[in-house]
């Protein structure tokens, strides 16, 4: 069973706990810079959508990887960065078309899903994050879209 951090925007009230906590987890520190999720903020539209690793079916950071540093374990999901084979020549982050892998300390890090037990998830208070299955994660998203249009369309014949 696949499972994702599935993200829904309108619950985002951008506290960045999800931030801190995966720094906390991944780097033993507090400091949102070396997180694997980012928040970001567009503060004059209210609009907040934290990002991180949507662990693709077929990688394109992994298959640009000239050292093979990033592979997709099939049976979890999980596309993850060896770090002693990652080079840091950052082709992968060039690749990536959704821009969630960081450069840090020579080498290139992104969400791995904590080993399958989000950090972010657990402390994602106002519920924007869940760790669900992925073919449900796509249910949810085809939910909030569909309420978005209806928001949107509300009032107004064709």
């Amino acid at each position: 069973m696949i499972k994702i951090i599935s993200i829904d925007p309108d619950k985002c009230t951008s506290c960045r706990a999800c931030e801190l906590a995966c720094s906390m987890k991944q780097t033993g520190e507090f400091n949102p810079a070396k997180s694997r999720i980012n928040a970001i903020i567009n503060a004059e539209e209210t609009f907040y959508l934290p990002m991180t690793c949507l662990q693709c079916e077929d990688p394109y950071c992994a298959r640009i990887c000239p050292s093979n540093a990033i592979t997709r374990d099939e049976a979890t999901g999980i596309v993850s960065v060896e770090e002693k084979k990652c080079s840091g020549c950052k082709m992968c982050m060039l690749a990536c078309p959704f821009g969630v892998l960081r450069y840090s300390e020579g080498k290139v890090v992104k969400c791995d899903l904590c080993g399958g037990d989000p950090e972010c998830v657990r402390f994602c208070a106002p519920g924007a994050l869940k760790f669900v299955e992925a073919e449900k994660a796509f249910v949810y998203k085809e939910k909030a879209a569909s309420k978005k249009l209806m928001e949107i369309y509300k009032g107004v014949r064709l």
